[in-house]
């Protein structure tokens, strides 16, 4: 029986996550403790977010739940305090946002914040939080018509991946003379064990307790899945060897890694590592 072996939520996108030992299915994603995976996203002095690809750094600011805060650290830098309440919409700072093709608006955290971050990433930026009066739909073209919303992910709620497929891949890149890679390069949400490779390419749904994820689009991939999380430092690019067996036609050929999911029932069920999921195949 496939189950669920890795759940990890990104509070600050393209930042690293926290691993969870269970979490809260949302239609905007995981939550724990009030927090929502991509709630926060750095930007520029123009608010476009900034992400690993252009700033690999960032990959090494480490949140951690702290009671009513999420502290950040950074090498070399002081932890950071970040208020977990919401601000007052009637009242608190916002500024407008730019995700992809996306404008969202949003809270506009501290100056204090905003230098933190600057000299974590070396670069003029600030933090922005997904605002509670802001709306975020996905692209129907997807999702067969279902409406859904998501904050500031790349572009849905959801990131689902096979174990077996980390496996396929690492078995070629070893093949080649390279080195093995942690699944956490591709930054997915949720991992399954006990599927084959890419099985989850082909999923109709996966049920998890009530809860009933869809995958809807293939995750085209950039060149982040060089950025050793550990250093925040470029290395081998695997898509290379992705190239050769990974390329999406209905993704106009780009090379792909993971489903990106949509929740269509059971909305605020709670999921755990090691619970069972029933996958539903397409065909």
């Amino acid at each position: 029986m496939p189950i669920l072996s890795a759940i990890t939520l990104y509070p600050i996108k393209s930042c690293a996550g926290l691993s969870l030992e269970e979490a809260t299915l949302t239609p905007l994603g995981l939550m724990t403790a009030q927090i929502y995976d991509r709630e926060w996203m750095v930007v520029d002095e123009n608010g476009i977010c900034l992400t690993q690809r252009e700033h690999p750094r960032m990959a090494l600011i480490k949140p951690t739940l702290k009671g009513t805060t999420l502290e950040v650290q950074a090498p070399g830098m002081l932890r950071l305090e970040i208020p977990l309440g919401l601000p007052d919409p009637a009242t608190a700072p916002t500024l407008n946002t730019q995700v992809w093709d996306d404008a969202v608006l949003a809270y506009d955290c501290d100056a204090l914040t905003a230098e933190w971050f600057t000299k974590a990433i070396g670069v003029p930026c600030r933090l922005a939080r997904f605002h509670a009066n802001a709306e975020r739909p996905v692209s129907t073209k997807w999702t067969d018509g279902v409406q859904a919303t998501t904050m500031f992910s790349d572009g849905y709620p959801v990131l689902v991946a096979g174990t077996a497929s980390l496996d396929d891949l690492n078995q070629k890149l070893l093949a080649a003379g390279r080195q093995a890679i942690p699944m956490n390069r591709f930054r997915p949400n949720l991992v399954i064990d006990g599927i084959e490779a890419f099985e989850e390419d082909y999923a109709e749904t996966f049920q998890i307790g009530d809860a009933v994820l869809k995958p809807v689009k293939p995750c085209p991939r950039c060149p982040m899945p060089s950025i050793d999380q550990a250093t925040g430092e470029f290395g081998p690019d695997p898509l290379d060897i992705m190239q050769s067996y990974r390329a999406k036609p209905e993704v106009e050929g780009a090379l792909c890694f993971g489903m990106n999911s949509i929740l269509i029932s059971g909305e605020d069920q709670r999921v755990r590592v090691g619970q069972e999921i029933e996958v539903s195949l397409a065909f």
